[in-house]
């Protein structure tokens, strides 16, 4: 994460609850030097599981309101980020024949999202590059999910003032995520929590029009 004090907050609780060794690095995901410096935390122990969960939106607005350099952040935090740590961590769990990765996606993937459409197309990347990769390393006893979120009770999702009260859009919980996506790993590609495979699947029948359209409908209500 960026934030060093949340970090070594958490790696205290976990010190003293599991006694185990806790590494932490705050690092800015989309820095040019951003693989090296987690090499170098990282390449004298064994590395048996990657989450990636990153690539928040941090406002919506329509995309030629906002600076390119706003789009090209996102991309190299959905696309380019993701991509570099499964080629580099991916590698030695195939060789060592096991090893887990999940790579945290969302609905919005599954079709342009008016006032957050490259989130939405970092997100739909994210989404395809889990189920290509699952393929791929499934023969060699490596497990990858895409974990595919909806509105979930978020600090991120409380700043950009999502509403959790909604009764049609009821947010899911943040252990109730972990502990299903850890249950569900090996099973397939992809997990939706819930009933966001019945929303994925929704989207995925609608004509494109009427998929975008649905998707701005629901930005609006939140």
């Amino acid at each position: 994460a960026r934030k060093p004090q949340p970090l070594a907050d958490l790696a205290a609780e976990i010190r003293a609850t599991h006694r185990v060794e806790v590494r932490t690095l705050a690092q800015d995901l989309t820095a040019p030097d951003m693989i090296d410096t987690v090499r170098a935390l990282t390449d004298d122990i064994e590395v048996g599981f990657l989450l990636y969960n990153a690539g928040a939106v941090s406002h919506f607005s329509d995309f030629l309101d906002d600076d390119c350099a706003v789009a090209a952040r996102m991309i190299r935090l959905g696309v380019d980020a993701p991509t570099r740590l499964c080629h580099h961590f991916a590698r030695p769990m195939r060789w060592r024949g096991r090893g887990g990765i999940v790579l945290v996606g969302s609905l919005a993937g599954y079709a342009g999202a008016p006032g957050e459409i490259v989130y939405a197309a970092a997100k739909a990347f994210a989404r395809t590059f889990a189920e290509g990769l699952w393929h791929e390393l499934k023969p060699r006893g490596v497990d990858v999910q895409g974990l595919i979120l909806g509105l979930t009770r978020t600090p991120s999702a409380g700043r950009l003032g999502l509403a959790m009260d909604n009764p049609d859009f009821v947010p899911d919980e943040p252990d109730a995520i972990a502990a299903g996506s850890f249950a569900h790993l090996g099973e397939g590609p992809l997990w939706h929590p819930g009933d966001k495979e019945a929303a994925a699947r929704y989207l995925g029948s609608l004509p494109r029009a009427e998929a975008v359209g649905f998707m701005a409908a629901g930005a609006k209500a939140q």
